[in-house]
Order: structure tokens, then C-alpha cells, then sequence
């Protein structure tokens, strides 16, 4: 499995966290993986075969060829069919506000075709994806892509983007309340805000936050125990941490990373 991360154009910053491709061979036995939330939406294009997707009672959906998978909110199952090719931008938790062509709402766990979100520019960047010999290409059709349709777009909520970066800064450990005070709003108005540029409430993103920030202190080792962890991590016991971690995942933490280790790093917010 190859996995690599480009850099953002300077004119995306803040918008985009990173770019990202991943390659691997198909599987003699394929296995399910979870996707752990962690408050950003992805546009994603499969240069491979395509990933089917499992849903709550048993259906199974194909994913589209290139989409935008909307704020995920519940546990996230997707298994590969064939060689793996993916090339996506992971936004900022705030950053595809300025390209919204659908309220968030309706995107909500949902793999959007960019068709639906774009019309006819969303299947020539498809096209142009598709057809691009190398990663680094396809990072530069897509970087073109985003750049022009910001262009013709709203800015930057640059309110928003001031309590994400609180929000980041504290690893999710600020309270919601305590976050409208320091903005100067009140929390319902801060709730609005945050649905109409996210599709998260604050709540939602500060707990994804703090949860990614324990995967990532897993990934590395950076733990003595769970209780430990729980702590340092700014939940109030070992078992608030487990409530937490199977609200979005739908499993345990020590099920989650016996079974989801190879792809774990992945999905869990790196840059």
C-alpha cells in the first residue's frame, strides 16, 4: 500500500489541509475498514476500481467514480473491489464552504457525485482527473479546479475559520459555551453558524477533534493505558473516552485497531 500527501497551492491554504493518493494491489482477502470522523470533507476520485460502501441494515452501495463525501456523522464502512487508486483533497473543517452548491445537510453521510454538485464542470474534471498520467497532475487539475470556483464563490468565513483554529488549538478541549464567549455570540447563534459553514454542530466538531487527537496519540505510541489516555486527552474517564470512540466508530478502540490497523493513519486527519 503506497500512500502519499502533496502540498497545498498557497491560494488553497486554509481551505485545503492536504492532498492525497493511495495505491494498492487487490486483495486476495478483502477486509471492511472503518472511517473514524474527524470533522473533514473529502473530494475523492477513484483512479482505480471502485470501493463499495456498506449501509445500515445490510445494503451495499457502489461509490461513485469522483465525489465529495459530505460531514460524516455515524460509523463509515468501505471495503476496496479491485486495485485501489484513489487521488482526494481532505478541506479544512470549514474549507468547502466557499464551493457549497447543496446545503450540507443534504450531504450529510452521503458520497455526492461532483456532477451533482457542479453540473457539466463536474464531469469535465472527472475527465480531466481520469485522464492525467501522474498524481502530481491530477493534484494540479484539481488545484485549477478549486481555484476557479472559489473565484466565483463566497470568501472565507474568516469568523468561522478564527473558532476552528480555537477549536484545533485546544485539541477540542474548549467547551461550546466557553467558545461563544470568547467569539462574542451566543451559543445558538455560534450552532447556526457552524451548521450553515460546516454541517457540524460545535459539539460534533470539538468531539472529533479530541477524539482524532487520541487515534493519533495511539498511532504513536504516546500512551501508557487507555485510562491514561482518557486524561491526557481531555475526557473525564476511560469509559467517556469509549462512549465517544464507538459514537463514531461503532466499536471499541482496542476492536478498532485490532481490525483497522493498516488504514487507522490514514483517515485519522493526517496532513
Amino acid at each position: 500500500m503506497n500512500y502519499q500527501t502533496y502540498p497545498v497551492d498557497v491560494s488553497l491554504e486554509g481551505i485545503v489541509k492536504c492532498f492525497w493518493s493511495l495505491e494498492a494491489p487487490r486483495q486476495q482477502n478483502v477486509e471492511r475498514q472503518r472511517i473514524v470522523p474527524d470533522g473533514c470533507m473529502e473530494m475523492i476520485f477513484h483512479t482505480g476500481d471502485l470501493f463499495q460502501q456498506f449501509l445500515a441494515g445490510g445494503e451495499i452501495i457502489w461509490q461513485p467514480r469522483s465525489f465529495v463525501f459530505g460531514q460524516i456523522t455515524r460509523p463509515l464502512e468501505i471495503a476496496p473491489s479491485g486495485v485501489t487508486g484513489i487521488m482526494a483533497a481532505r478541506f479544512e473543517p470549514d474549507g468547502f464552504a466557499p464551493f457549497l452548491s447543496l446545503p450540507l445537510g443534504q450531504m450529510e453521510n452521503r458520497a455526492v457525485p461532483l456532477v451533482e454538485l457542479f453540473g457539466e464542470e463536474g464531469i469535465l474534471i472527472e475527465q480531466q482527473v481520469l485522464q492525467a498520467q501522474t498524481h502530481e497532475e491530477r493534484k494540479q487539475q484539481m488545484t485549477t479546479f478549486l481555484i476557479n470556483r472559489m473565484r466565483s464563490s463566497q470568501n472565507l468565513n474568516s469568523f468561522i475559520r478564527g473558532c476552528v483554529d480555537t477549536l484545533l488549538k485546544s485539541q477540542g478541549q474548549i467547551t461550546v459555551d466557553t467558545l461563544a464567549a470568547q467569539a462574542g455570540i451566543s451559543r445558538r447563534q455560534l450552532e447556526r453558524k457552524f451548521s450553515e459553514a460546516i454541517g457540524l454542530s460545535p459539539k460534533q466538531l470539538s468531539k472529533m477533534i479530541r477524539l482524532q487527537a487520541a487515534i493519533k496519540r495511539i498511532d504513536q505510541k504516546q500512551y501508557e493505558n487507555l485510562t491514561a489516555l482518557a486524561h491526557e486527552s481531555g475526557y473525564f474517564d476511560q469509559a467517556h473516552f469509549i462512549k465517544d470512540f464507538k459514537e463514531f466508530s461503532g466499536i471499541s478502540p482496542r476492536q478498532f485497531y485490532r481490525e483497522n490497523l493498516k488504514w487507522s493513519a490514514l483517515f485519522a486527519g493526517t496532513d
